[in-house]
């Protein structure tokens, strides 16, 4: 079953549960970790529901982009507030 993880970053502004979900999908396993907890969509998706831009995706071990990235059943997403500066 694949799992998702947030950081600690996160923790900051609100609970990030670790969540083991039957998703075929990225997209789907973000949608089960905010049953968990509502709020934590506004911090990962922006309003038009893509990734947000400081927002980094990995998905066992390969960043992504895409919400209909497909899931294996023993996949591992990591999600994470992407750094930046100069």
């Amino acid at each position: 079953m694949p799992q998702i993880e947030f950081t600690p970053q996160l923790r900051r502004f609100t609970a990030t549960p670790s969540v083991a979900c039957a998703a075929h999908s990225l997209g789907a396993a973000l949608e089960a970790a905010f049953a968990v907890n509502p709020a934590l969509r506004g911090y990962v998706l922006d309003d038009q529901g893509a990734l947000r831009f400081h927002v980094a995706v990995f998905v066992d071990g390969r960043r992504c982009l895409d919400l209909n990235q497909p899931l294996q059943p023993d996949s591992r997403v990591h999600v994470l507030q992407a750094l930046s500066g100069g």
